[in-house]
């Protein structure tokens, strides 16, 4: 008798739990995307650009895809999103109110390496995963977290390719000066721009840090000036780039080549400078012009997803309501909502361990490139490309198989650009 009972009571349990299971799936009307964004303060340029880039990739999802495909039925996607005002306190209490409040399935990494290390805590407390399209700096993925996967490629790898571009070019170009901003992303970035200089055979004749919210950079660049480089890599972010360009015009500094990180490849940069910027490069994740395609996945045998290029410029402009080319930036934030899409598919949940180990296993291809991440989470399966503002537009002029227009090297000089010289090769 006592064997009976138990029989039906373990009958009784496994019912239950196939049809809770099951109407989990079949409950599940949405997967909501949470994302404390950077839409004023310091990174708002790079934060309207993220933002735009996620609701193109979400508009495709649910209009052209279909929505995500969880145990056999279309589900849509739906973007929740707060103003973080690029401030760390804020993004802990957004983070905490997404997934508490607003219980999100995923949430999306606000804009730069700091606020990105801000919010992992928070996330990996919660066991929610965290993907971050906006935070370069290896140093998030030293920590042990177990929930945060990146999109953006690393930090070291960002000058990494305009050094080897100087090095083909320019075999006689000995000397370089490093100037970056005291923040983790940026040194991680002069970390890695000197290992790989050094190994080129390049000397780094002038290395320094400067402040972030610096306002004036003369004392630094006037002892950079007196260092007598070949050629200068450094920068942090959008303010203080354009500021390093400006009063390198100033005190007319002038070198073969320019390479800024971050601001150089912002049309705001060109917009703010005008003829002054003409020759400066710097290295980016995404550019219009890069030939990615579904066609050129399959020639290398990977998997791919996702609007084409044109596709999803046109979606950008309709998401932001202003007719203007996406940079990197919406690249890889919409080039995450497709990962995650694909992540969800395959481990045919939305449950944050499951789909990060799908997210372990996954390598694809998509307008944005190649995507795929070692046990850390890190991004290893993404190339930068390089580009060079030239007559007023972003030409891309590294990788060679990539590039759309020749480098200007040496760049014109200060003097030359005041008298209307424009960078053409």
């Amino acid at each position: 008798m006592k064997k009976n009972s138990l029989t039906i009571i373990l009958s009784c349990v496994a019912v239950f739990c196939f049809c809770f299971l099951s109407n989990s799936f079949a409950a599940k009307k949405k997967i909501v995307i949470g994302h404390p964004a950077c839409l004023s303060g310091k990174y708002a340029k790079a934060g309207e650009q993220a933002v735009g880039g996620i609701k193109a990739c979400i508009d495709w999802v649910n209009t052209n895809y279909g929505g995500v495909t969880l145990d056999g039925k279309k589900v849509p996607l739906e973007y929740k999103y707060y103003d973080c005002e690029s401030k760390k306190e804020s993004v802990t209490s957004l983070l905490g109110r997404l997934i508490t409040v607003d219980k999100v399935n995923v949430v999306f990494a606000p804009y730069s390496s700091g606020l990105t290390l801000r919010g992992a805590p928070v996330s990996e407390s919660n066991r929610m995963l965290y993907m971050d399209h906006g935070g370069a700096n290896n140093k998030i993925f030293t920590q042990g977290f177990r929930y945060v996967v990146q999109t953006i490629g690393p930090a070291t790898a960002y000058h990494e390719g305009t050094l080897n571009m100087i090095h083909m070019t320019d075999p006689e170009a000995k000397r370089v000066a490093l100037a970056y901003e005291d923040s983790e992303f940026a040194k991680m970035v002069m970390e890695g721009a000197e290992t790989h200089a050094k190994k080129l055979g390049f000397e780094i004749v002038f290395k320094r840090t400067y402040p972030k919210g610096v306002t004036d950079l003369t004392p630094l660049l006037s002892a950079l000036k007196a260092s007598k480089p070949d050629f200068i890599l450094g920068g942090g972010h959008f303010e203080d780039g354009q500021l390093f360009n400006r009063q390198m015009a100033d005190l007319d500094i002038n070198s073969n080549a320019l390479s800024l990180i971050a601001a150089a490849t912002l049309p705001a940069f060109y917009e703010a400078l005008t003829s002054m910027a003409e020759g400066v490069m710097g290295p980016s994740h995404w550019e219009y012009g890069v030939k990615y395609s579904k066609s050129e996945a399959k020639k290398v045998g990977m998997e791919w997803i996702g609007p084409g290029q044109d596709e999803f410029v046109a979606l950008f402009k309709k998401a932001v309501g202003k007719d203007t080319i996406p940079d990197y930036h919406a690249a890889e934030a919409g080039a995450q909502v497709l990962a995650y899409v694909l992540a969800v598919e395959k481990a045919n949940s939305f449950d944050t361990d499951t789909v990060r180990k799908a997210l372990g296993d996954l390598t694809f291809m998509s307008f944005y490139g190649g995507w795929d991440i070692d046990d850390s989470g890190l991004q290893v399966g993404h190339s930068m490309v390089d580009v060079q503002w030239q007559d007023g537009k972003r030409i891309i002029v590294w990788p060679r198989e990539a590039r759309t227009g020749k480098l200007v090297y040496p760049i014109p000089t200060f003097a030359e650009k005041a008298k209307g010289k424009i960078a053409t090769p």
